[in-house]
């Protein structure tokens, strides 16, 4: 794994903060040797545009307060369907339960190495979106509100 302790820490406590604000299909991925430009994503669903931009406000909270982390970038926010916030080491996507299917950016980054969250709560961690089928240990990268 090539993302470094104080962006894990981060990423756990963002996932957290997601999955307190009941956010859905929770999941990091470890882009460091594909991208160059960041060391991870972390994605989460939301059932509304409400509950986006619930997510994403938690998010930001928890990191501002426990780790004085401040959002580089912020995009989507006025839409409320995909917010991206950028941190430089780690960029966070909290997408509508809809534009989470639709874009499929866990497919995209199928071929990288899952971070373990460790979330508590029964939340889906690193297995949310990304279940290795055990018939041919190849990873079914469709989240779980697509596969209902």
């Amino acid at each position: 794994m090539t993302v470094p302790e104080t962006t894990l820490n981060a990423l756990k406590l963002a996932g957290q903060a997601a999955a307190d604000k009941q956010a859905t299909d929770i999941v990091a991925v470890d882009v460091a040797q594909q991208m160059g430009l960041t060391d991870a994503f972390l994605l989460a669903s939301a059932g509304s545009e409400r509950q986006v931009l619930s997510v994403v406000d938690e998010i930001e909270d928890a990191l501002t307060q426990q780790l004085r982390l401040d959002v580089l970038r912020r995009e989507g926010k006025a839409g409320g369907r995909w917010v991206l916030l950028d941190y430089g080491h780690f960029v966070v996507h909290v997408q509508h339960e809809e534009e989470r299917v639709f874009y499929a950016l866990d497919r995209l980054w199928k071929d990288s190495p899952l971070i373990d969250l460790g979330l508590t709560d029964g939340v889906a961690s690193h297995e949310g979106g990304s279940a290795v089928e055990p018939e041919t240990g190849t990873r079914d990268w469709t989240p779980n509100s697509a596969r209902d």
